[in-house]
């Protein structure tokens, strides 16, 4: 009985709010996935959506972001669905925040608030927690005015978590110095990032980074491969941090496989910023692995979010291999879209594992086109060289003879550099 209490009063206690977007007409995906996407990302953060509208303009009202008639028709809707607040698809300004906040006498959020407050709750590394902080301080000291009002108005909800309600009250000047503060931990993280990279370079192991759109499937495909144990749910930004293992290709070598934070529509520029560090990864890595969710009726919009997210990144010209996955559910519509940026299209299952295969002989074949293959004689005296060859290249054939070592292997331009004494020509 205390049990069904409890739900009862959690239900109670969760947040209703209705969603809002404007529809310009701009191409990309339709305002009504926008806001399905916003409904999801709602869900996530713990509140219900009750209702939604939108609003065909030709651009988003610079002080209301709605118009007149339609802020009217959203006061009704208000009273009606007894909501505690609205989420706007778009990011507010502060001006639109303490205007609407003003007309509507509710809660005022975004759809920028709504992540960074699923970031607080997910963040689990020293790391993460550092760069949502960053991110949402960064947020909040250009609207202090526009939202101290809306926010005080619930003790609890979308936008309290993370730094949490108490730096609404502080000044300014605490908080720059907050960030100056965070970024300087920042940079020290990114100095020890940087020293791993060096060390896996010396390893020499090709890296290849995974990336995709949010619930793609990123998270249950590096379990599939590695057994990491990554937390994969059917939910947007069920994952932050950043994971690295080692997965065998079937000729028997090992690339390093990292597992990235997901992107999303209009993914908030404070935490692209915050989490640069973190997505770099992907600027050093030999191969881009893009998951696509082919079950989703917006794929190649997903598609194009993610493009233009690696262009921001400076990660454009890595190479990239595109995987369809989820082609074991029974919604996946055919034909698949063509990708004219991928160097190769594989079709898989993370969840069964089916198609992982060709994926690892897509990577194979492609981590072969950047090397050259050489054939070295190296004497029996030069045990250390041998070790080095074997550790480091993908070895064609064998060979012992009279004089040493005959060896044909794939080399990178380090290696062969290292070994151009004892290349054969």
């Amino acid at each position: 009985m205390a049990k069904e209490t409890q739900l009862h009063i959690t239900e109670e206690m969760k947040e209703k709010v209705i969603l809002v977007g404007v529809d310009q007409e701009m191409g990309g995906m339709d305002t009504e996935s926008c806001l399905d996407e916003l409904n999801e990302l709602v869900k996530t953060a713990g509140a219900e959506s009750v209702g939604r509208l939108i609003q065909k303009r030709e651009k988003i009202h610079p002080a209301h972001y709605l118009g007149k008639g339609k802020l009217e028709e959203l006061q009704v809707m208000i009273n009606a669905y007894d909501a505690t607040g609205i989420v706007c698809d778009d990011e507010l300004s502060p001006a639109q925040i303490k205007n609407l906040e003003q007309i509507l006498n509710t809660k005022i959020m975004d759809r920028t608030m709504v992540i960074l407050d699923i970031f607080a709750s997910r963040a689990i590394s020293r790391e993460g927690k550092i760069q949502v902080e960053l991110a949402q301080l960064k947020y909040r000291l250009s609207r202090l005015v526009g939202i101290g009002a809306s926010l005080s108005r619930l003790g609890g909800g979308i936008g309290t978590r993370g730094p949490g309600e108490t730096k609404l009250e502080v000044d300014r000047r605490y908080i720059k110095s907050r960030i100056a503060e965070l970024n300087r931990e920042l940079k020290e993280i990114e100095t020890h990032r940087e020293l791993l990279r060096n060390q896996r370079d010396k390893k020499g192991k090709p890296v290849v980074s995974l990336v995709g759109y949010t619930n793609a499937g990123k998270s249950t495909l590096i379990n599939k491969l590695t057994d990491a144990g990554v937390l994969a749910e059917d939910k947007l930004f069920a994952t932050l941090d950043t994971t690295t293992r080692k997965v065998k290709l079937i000729n028997g070598s090992e690339i390093l496989l990292i597992d990235t934070v997901g992107f999303i529509q209009k993914l908030p520029h404070n935490l692209v910023q915050a989490f640069r560090a973190t997505l770099e990864e992907m600027k050093y890595a030999d191969i881009l692995l893009h998951v696509v969710d082919a079950s989703n009726p917006q794929r190649k919009e997903h598609m194009n979010v993610v493009y233009s997210t690696l262009r921001e990144l400076g990660c454009e010209e890595t190479p990239v291999i595109t995987v369809f996955n989820k082609i074991d559910r029974e919604d996946v519509e055919y034909p698949l879209p063509f990708d004219i940026k991928a160097r190769d299209t594989v079709k898989i299952s993370a969840k069964t594992g089916k198609g992982t295969e060709n994926m690892l002989t897509a990577i194979e074949e492609l981590l072969k086109s950047f090397r050259k293959s050489i054939k070295v004689m190296i004497p029996y005296s030069e045990g250390s060289l041998i070790s080095y060859i074997h550790g480091k290249c993908e070895i064609i054939s064998e060979e012992h003879t009279e004089t040493g070592y005959l060896i044909e292997a794939y080399v990178n331009e380090e290696t062969e550099n290292r070994l151009k004494n004892y290349i054969l020509k």
